[in-house]
């Protein structure tokens, strides 16, 4: 990326990011024209190329920003440092929710991102979610107490099953080709009390 990006003033910034948000999550990585972007943050096709020298550096540029407010939201919800696996499920439940009402074309594009079939793309997002959630979890492994679960669970594997089940429920929700938010957070919500009620050691 062009460093001279970043001495646009901040809403020039802003509108680029977004309008790259609202077509990407609108169509496929192949058919999203930069031309299309371009129009949409007001600006010229080769003014856009001018900061980024090709439509793969804009969309891992955006997948990085996607990462960047996450990580934000998740401290600001106090979701690092539980000891408590589930309490820091339903912080960083209620951190991801409000990204995606104040942000929804990120939330979309995050969404869309992590499906994206296209090989050149695929394998950059997937490389950089798995480093992402690995190091999240990690974080998450160092303050837990393990005494909260039922005895002689494996944890790792319990981790697995989570991680499988939520990317199952996305992958559906992309094929519906509707991400309504709404049920998405009441089906997570019936998910980690499902949770609970297996792992979570008996009073």
């Amino acid at each position: 990326m062009n460093e001279r990006f970043y001495t646009l003033p901040p809403e020039k910034q802003q509108a680029i990011i977004n309008a790259g948000y609202r077509v990407f999550s609108q169509n496929s990585y192949k058919n999203s024209p930069m031309s299309e972007i371009a129009a949409e943050a007001g600006i010229s096709k080769s003014l856009l190329f001018h900061y980024f020298h090709n439509k793969k550096e804009l969309y891992l540029f955006l997948w990085d920003k996607c990462a960047e407010t996450t990580i934000e939201f998740l401290t600001r919800y106090g979701c690092y440092g539980q000891t408590e696996l589930f309490e820091s499920m339903e912080r960083g439940m209620r951190a991801k929710m409000e990204i995606i009402r104040l942000y929804p074309d990120m939330g979309n594009f995050t969404i869309k991102a992590f499906y994206e079939k296209d090989a050149g793309i695929s394998a950059a997002i997937q490389e950089s979610y798995h480093r992402y959630f690995n190091l999240k979890a990690d974080k998450t492994r160092l303050n837990l107490d393990p005494s909260q679960f039922i005895p002689g669970l494996d944890i790792p594997m319990m981790y697995r099953e989570m991680y499988w089940a939520s990317e199952g429920y996305l992958w559906e929700m992309v094929q519906q080709g509707n991400v309504d938010i709404e049920k998405m957070e009441k089906d997570f919500t019936k998910l980690l009390a499902f949770w609970k009620s297996i792992y979570l050691r008996k009073e």
